[in-house]
């Protein structure tokens, strides 16, 4: 039960490669800081385990040890590796970034333009980034249509992005709201 509580390095399996390569700790001071049976951190050294598996340095790209850290441990081989930071703690308090993309599976991207031409046919006074941002796509297709210069004018057909599934009726009716008050 204890171990489930452990924390663990981000991509236990890689950094268990970078160790492995790169440091003297004996198998099992890399097995438990990475939550693996030492049978198989010996593995990954013989080459056996993890053979597609690129390294991934504990210190410099994911900062949960330090030179200092691995060192200690290096010279005493019954010392265990203590992570400098929780990962799995800090995900929840850092800020997610956010995306004006937004995912469109692809056999409804072509329906974009489409919806692009129903939004400013119907909504002139809604702006280039605010469609941007609720249908995924990018300024330069929305410019183009707008233009008319979008490659496949002569095809396109104004229709809703909300029967389309390209966006929620909510969705709309907060974009159309903002403009009309």
């Amino acid at each position: 039960m204890q171990e489930q509580t452990k924390k663990l390095p981000i991509m236990p399996k890689a950094t268990a490669v970078w160790l492995v390569e790169n440091t003297g700790l004996t198998f099992k001071q890399i097995a438990d800081f990475c939550g693996m049976h030492e049978l198989e951190v010996q593995a990954i050294a013989d080459g056996d385990v993890a053979k597609g598996i690129m390294g991934v340095d504990p210190v410099r790209n994911t900062m949960q040890l330090t030179d200092e850290e691995i060192a200690r441990c290096c010279a005493d081989s019954t010392a265990s590796l203590s992570m400098l930071f929780n990962h799995q703690g800090t995900k929840k308090t850092t800020k997610k970034r956010s995306s004006n993309k937004k995912y469109i599976p692809l056999a409804r991207r072509k329906d974009r333009p489409d919806a692009i031409l129903w939004i400013v046919k119907n909504y002139p006074e809604i702006t280039d980034a605010q469609i941007v941002k609720l249908l995924g796509t990018t300024k330069d297709t929305v410019a183009k249509v707008r233009a008319k210069t979008h490659w496949n004018m002569s095809e396109l057909k104004p229709r809703n992005p909300v029967l389309l599934g390209l966006c929620s009726q909510q969705e709309m009716d907060n974009l159309t709201g903002e403009n009309n008050s």
